[in-house]
């Protein structure tokens, strides 16, 4: 039968999960990382198709699904959260033909900035986005290390955290740090998250006033975070970890950008390690993050 590329439904999801984790881990052990990725449920893949069913594409032949495309869009900015081609097709052009509808997505949002987040040793993928205008911004690095290393060795965090409750207000102040932070608010990125039990939102205040926000999940995993001042990011993420370390999780981990020196310096000093590098690539003029912390390559 002939490759179809239609748009990717609801049923489609467990299998193009399976189609990503076995993606992923083909790269990974070719790169001598050994498998990284496992099966999840697809949880923010439904809220998408949900909130915005034009970014997400698949590539079926057969009944078999050989290609999965994600995005999503919020304010002028549209992210590329996956593009992923079964290992046996790669090199026959499913994955120039899945980016380019959800390019097609980008389009018809009228988004002035794109985005996304790839392996730094994944170079046929970095050519294919370069060839349609998406450029290597920044480094970011996978970092973990043991929750009972934080534990010993953090100190009493700088700033104070209050458990983000979703009232209007709330919600007006993370629309704020966002757009200081990343330029575009993602309220509709906030209500999903606030909405998964696994995941704790603090507001993060310096004395009285709120200068950002940070996400624990219940497995020790920092991010995303923001801030209002970069000034501010370092104590930001050391009031992360310690609130992390006060966990149950066995390990804490964060992706942190290669442009936050503080950050780094700090993740380094609690004995964190880089796991694997990863590559924001970006539309000219954007990707400047000295004041976020992404959450992972699929959600920014």
């Amino acid at each position: 039968m002939s490759l179809v590329y239609r748009p990717a439904q609801a049923d489609d999801l467990a299998a193009t999960d399976a189609l990503v984790v076995a993606s992923i881990n083909d790269l990974t052990v070719r790169h001598g990382f050994g498998p990284m990725a496992t099966a999840s449920p697809p949880s923010f893949q439904l809220f998408s198709l949900k909130d915005d069913p034009d970014g997400l594409w698949i590539a079926e032949d057969g009944g078999d699904i050989l290609g999965f495309a994600w995005s999503w869009v919020c304010g002028d900015v549209w992210f590329l959260a996956q593009l992923f081609v079964d290992p046996a097709r790669q090199g026959h052009g499913i994955g120039n033909q899945l980016l380019e509808r959800t390019l097609e997505h980008a389009r018809k949002s009228g988004a002035a900035h794109k985005a996304l987040i790839t392996f730094t040793f994944n170079r046929v993928s970095q050519g294919l986005y370069m060839r349609h205008g998406l450029f290597p911004r920044m480094p970011i690095y996978f970092f973990n290390v043991s929750r009972e290393r934080v534990a010993l060795a953090s100190p009493e965090p700088p700033l104070r955290a209050v458990a983000i409750d979703g009232d209007a207000a709330t919600m007006t102040k993370l629309a704020e740090i966002d757009a200081r932070a990343i330029g575009v608010s993602r309220e509709k990125h906030h209500r999903y998250l606030l909405g998964d039990p696994a995941t704790e939102g603090v507001l993060l205040y310096a004395g009285d006033v709120p200068v950002g926000y940070g996400y624990i999940g219940a497995n020790g995993h920092i991010g995303p975070l923001a801030v209002t001042r970069r000034d501010v990011l370092r104590d930001a993420f050391a009031t992360a970890l310690k609130l992390a370390a006060n966990g149950s999780a066995a390990t804490i981990s964060a992706f942190l950008p290669g442009t936050c020196d503080g950050v780094l310096s700090l993740a380094v000093s609690q004995g964190m390690r880089i796991t694997f590098p990863m590559l924001l690539m970006a539309s000219p003029g954007y990707g400047d993050w000295t004041q976020y912390l992404p959450r992972n390559p699929g959600f920014m």
